[in-house]
């Protein structure tokens, strides 16, 4: 590695565009070319300094439940849009593909049609991945602990009208995203049991329905008839059992004063 440069065996130095300083010892340079003709430098460097102790008492803890119409909606009631980026970019997507099918295989029009098509892709990946960072980011740097659900999105895919959706939210990438910075910033993340019932289960009183079909947003629990929003119950439930969890590896978790009734309380006749 040289001055604004990546020195490679055998050819000259190659000029490059460095977004960020670089500090410890390089240990390896993977090169890599985009479908629209990007090359990329990622540089291992080891900068010696030992990842942050995970604290042993949380007192802030966060539960994460995953959905389409929402990204993700937290334990507090507060839900992050989802900004659905491949399907806002599907016209242009379909215009560019039916451009492409036109064009002589082959030819020089074709290889640029393909690159213009490359290059919306590359947008929408970047687009997601910016969100899920800047998401991640803030989600980690505000809690010492965040709880959330193991996700089959694979299994899930096979709904052949809910497969776009779910592709197009991303959610995989987004928990990798936010595992290695918890581990960077010295937070827990804990992933749950994919077969947990956070969904069909009362946070108030653990009552589980026997079924809870997609549609049904809002449901009132027949045991303590408390009104609930599905998506708000199911990540107050991931909370709690999160802080069971953590509880039982040793963990001391003050975390239990900001559970919230997820729409609202009512009193039997």
């Amino acid at each position: 590695m040289l001055d604004g440069a990546i020195k490679i065996p055998k050819i000259s130095p190659i000029e490059a565009r460095l977004h960020r300083e670089i500090t410890g010892t390089l240990k390896s340079i993977t090169l890599s070319r985009s479908a629209t003709g990007k090359y990329y430098a990622s540089l291992l460097c080891d900068d010696e300094m030992e990842a942050p102790a995970k604290p042993t008492l949380i007192s802030n803890v966060t539960g994460l439940d995953m959905g389409l119409t929402h990204f993700a909606i937290k334990s507090d009631g507060n839900k992050i849009a989802n900004p659905r980026h491949l399907i806002n970019a599907s016209h242009n997507l379909r215009r560019k593909q039916k451009a492409l099918s036109r064009k002589k295989k082959g030819s020089v029009n074709r290889r640029k049609a393909r690159i213009q098509l490359a290059a919306v892709h590359e947008r929408v990946a970047n687009a997601r991945a910016d969100f899920q960072h800047k998401l991640s980011r803030t989600i980690v740097d505000e809690n010492q602990a965040v709880i959330v659900e193991t996700l089959k999105a694979a299994s899930m895919m096979k709904n052949r009208r809910l497969a776009r959706s779910i592709g197009d939210a991303g959610w995989a990438g987004f928990i990798t995203k936010l595992e290695y910075k918890a581990a960077e910033a010295g937070s827990h993340l804990v992933k749950l049991d994919q077969w947990y019932a956070s969904s069909k289960s009362c946070h108030c009183c653990g009552h589980k329905m026997p079924e809870m079909p997609l549609n049904k947003r809002l449901w009132q629990c027949p045991a303590c008839h408390t009104d609930h929003d599905r998506d708000v119950n199911a990540a107050l439930n991931i909370k709690q059992q999160g802080i069971f969890e953590l509880q039982a590896a040793g963990l001391v978790v003050s975390a239990h004063g900001g559970l919230r009734k997820s729409v609202s309380q009512t009193v039997a006749a």
